[in-house]
């Protein structure tokens, strides 16, 4: 949720309740709702939301989603709160999944970008290729890298423990991860990151690094082209235990 102590705005709303409590509690209406990709745990609550608060709901162009729904995809802009944010499409977790990226919220960007680049990792392959995905993710690793990353699920341990195996040597993955693991034990989010962080430490946005590059030719010898490396990867992280 984004708000300015009068309207506020909420992004993939898996479940009304907690955004129904926020918006009492905080004594704000809410004009917009942002949906990222058409899976229940991000479009749970949209109709009850709606149906509460009048909210207008955006969402991707060519997902199912719950009507009626302003459709957006690559290009298009919305304001919010005083706020432009603009739309990229992002394909790849699911085939028409978008983010919503704003070049100065309180002084810095903010990017949504819901199940798509996570802290550490990157979605699932779902629907789209590896790719897409690989696209999708050259298209916010080229954002400013103070751009604030607002993913959708905190599972930035999960991934660092991947990360670790993948790059060992990286120190300032080795860093983050200590910081990462004091921040869980203390219940804080390591939400948002960066996009300047996440090119030092997140493999997914370094397959074409010689260190990411053997290692996931150690898991996939025939693994040659990027897009082969950057699917190797994925397949590696999938298998992880």
């Amino acid at each position: 949720m984004l708000h300015d102590g009068h309207q506020a705005l909420v992004v993939d709303p898996g479940d009304a309740q907690p955004v129904l409590d926020a918006l009492k509690r905080l004594n704000v209406q809410l004009p917009a709702i942002l949906v990222t990709h058409h899976h229940g745990d991000h479009t749970g609550g949209v109709a009850a939301l709606r149906q509460a608060t009048g909210a207008q709901v955006f969402g991707p162009a060519h997902e199912v989603m719950p009507e009626p729904v302003t459709r957006l995809g690559q290009r298009d802009q919305i304001s919010a709160l005083g706020l432009c944010f603009g739309v990229i499409d992002v394909p790849g977790h699911t085939a028409g999944h978008i983010a919503y990226y704003c070049a100065d919220v309180d002084g810095a960007p903010l990017l949504f970008c819901g199940d798509t680049l996570f802290s550490g990792g990157c979605g699932r392959l779902f629907e789209g290729t590896p790719a897409q995905m690989l696209a999708s993710l050259d298209q916010l690793a080229a954002l400013p890298e103070a751009t604030r990353v607002c993913c959708a699920h905190e599972y930035t341990l999960s991934n660092l423990k991947f990360a670790c195996a993948v790059d060992p040597d990286n120190q300032a993955l080795a860093r983050y991860t200590l910081q990462a693991k004091d921040l869980r034990a203390r219940q804080q989010p390591t939400l948002p990151s960066t996009i300047g962080l996440e090119r030092q430490i997140n493999p997914f946005l370094r397959t074409r690094q010689p260190a990411i590059l053997q290692a996931a030719q150690g898991f996939d010898a025939s693994a040659r082209d990027e897009t082969r490396i950057f699917a190797a990867l994925r397949q590696w992280k999938n298998e992880f235990q």
